[in-house]
């Protein structure tokens, strides 16, 4: 998976296109990423007792990978994702547009 938790991105498809946030949760099974504030729902709670009460509370769910874009930190433009193996033979990632290490 090209993106990684902490990462900065952007929406580029869905009811939140164009927002921006940070990767809180990757799901590499399913290519899903869990972006904290982007794609709230809110879900209808049940009572569980006395010390749990009900209500509506918002919560977030996780966006596919096809619809974000990561954005570059040294460029701070949306890029797509490159990599580069070094004289060490370790591979890293880059920026596909500034070509500067992410």
């Amino acid at each position: 998976m090209k993106i990684r938790k902490n990462d900065k991105i952007l929406v580029t498809a869905g009811k939140d296109k164009g927002k921006t946030g940070k990767v809180e949760k990757v799901f590499n099974k399913t290519n899903k990423v869990l972006i904290e504030g982007i794609n709230l729902y809110k879900k209808h709670l049940k009572k569980q007792g006395e010390d749990k009460p009900g209500g509506i509370v918002e919560m977030n769910r996780p966006l596919t990978v096809a619809n974000v874009a990561l954005i570059c930190p040294k460029c701070q433009k949306h890029t797509r994702v490159g990599y580069q193996f070094d004289k060490q033979h370790k591979k890293y990632r880059i920026c596909k547009k500034c070509q500067e290490e992410i």
